[in-house]
């Protein structure tokens, strides 16, 4: 098969055409600061005690890891990022990257901010999605309770209610105004209740089209058939399955938790399990595609590939929005730009919130790079081949 056959991910023209050189400088000092674990475990270590002492860090934080990772601070720094993508013809998801709130009252101004992303994503053609996590808005430690099937509390009882008026909330102004929500997956001690409300909310609001997506972690060996479980159940109920298939954010968190707690570990026995899924995730959606939406969210050249082929194989518009190919924002700009460039339906992940709240996220941004399995080579190389195809003009 010629995988290059509709798109080419090696175009670096397209692929760092909206980057100019100074930025293109930026990108690479932070990769290649990435690829020394020692490196990230120092500066991570570093930025945490400098925040806890007050240290005025934020400026060197803002400048680099989080002008590549990050939209902006608030929502309307967020939408010139998204401008400045809908000009290659890619979208935005917005991403409120806020964590670790423990109150009623941190979840009803969490709640109140993603009902924002979505009431500007449905006044921007641009921004198609919004995102959130179930635990931006509820209790860790109450979820992992109901999955555990522990009696809960009247005050428990109550806190749930709270958390389904949430979710309902977002995913109803989704529906009035046409935005398309992602429910994200979180650690599978959890996952339970976050699926149960997800395809609570697909029966009520995807009876049109799919709006309401959950999300299928294929490095979990039970993803792909609770995938063809909930399809089925779409189809005999009447509703449309919004589908966001990604390879999975927790495996050594989730191995380690088994291990500890004397139970078969979820997470798939290697990679290439995972990859195997993934792809016959993909295949699945796209035969399914008469009443499932896909939401492709890989950062792998592989099966970004084979989706192109199983669309044109399959006779889908590129344009079609019921597929969409999805990146996070700072990594993997050769294939998001070159399949917008493609015509095929784009969008990337755009987290933001106040520097100090996104710290937890830009930590595992750069871990998850410094990982032997991470992005940083792949990007690294890419940049420094841009950067001499420049100069060699």
């Amino acid at each position: 098969m010629d995988l290059k056959k509709h798109v080419d991910f090696d175009n670096l023209e397209v692929a760092f055409a909206s980057k100019n050189d100074k930025t293109l400088k930026k990108i690479h000092f932070v990769f290649s600061t990435m690829g020394s674990s020692a490196m990230v475990k120092t500066g991570t270590t570093l930025t945490k005690l400098a925040l806890k002492s007050g240290l005025p860090v934020k400026g060197i934080i803002k400048r680099t890891l989080f002008d590549i990772f990050c939209g902006g601070e608030n929502i309307e720094e967020c939408q010139r990022t998204a401008e400045q993508m809908s000009k290659f013809n890619i979208g935005a998801i917005l991403d409120y990257s806020v964590e670790g709130e423990k109150t009623e009252a941190g979840f009803e101004a969490t709640t109140a901010e993603i009902v924002r992303t979505i009431e500007k994503a449905g006044n921007s053609a641009h921004i198609p999605f919004g995102a959130f996590k179930v635990t931006g808005i509820g209790s860790f430690d109450l979820l992992a309770k109901i999955q555990a099937k522990e009696t809960l509390t009247d005050e428990e009882v109550s806190a749930f209610q709270k958390v389904r008026e949430r979710v309902d909330r977002i995913c109803a102004l989704g529906h009035e105004l046409g935005v398309k929500v992602l429910i994200d997956a979180e650690e599978t001690w959890i996952q339970k209740p976050i699926d149960d409300l997800a395809y609570e909310m697909m029966e009520k609001y995807n009876r049109e089209k799919a709006l309401i997506y959950n999300t299928y972690q294929m490095y979990r060996h039970e993803a792909l058939q609770e995938l063809k479980d909930t399809q089925k159940d779409a189809v005999a109920k009447g509703y449309f399955l919004g589908a966001k298939l990604v390879r999975g954010a927790y495996m050594e968190k989730e191995r380690e938790r088994a291990m500890d707690m004397g139970y078969p570990s979820p997470i798939q026995p290697d990679k290439e399990s995972s990859d195997r899924d993934f792809d016959l995730g993909l295949e699945f959606c796209i035969e399914n595609i008469n009443n499932t939406a896909l939401f492709c969210g890989s950062h792998n050249e592989k099966s970004n590939y084979h989706l192109t082929h199983l669309i044109e194989e399959k006779g889908i518009a590129r344009d079609d929005d019921r597929v969409y190919f999805a990146q996070l924002y700072g990594m993997s700009d050769n294939i998001s730009f070159n399949l917008a460039n493609s015509q095929f339906q784009v969008a990337k992940y755009l987290p933001y919130g106040p520097i100090k709240a996104t710290i937890p996220y830009l930590i595992r941004r750069a871990e998850e790079n410094t990982s032997v399995k991470g992005q940083s080579g792949r990007e690294l190389t890419l940049v420094k081949r841009e950067m001499a195809r420049r100069k060699g003009k």
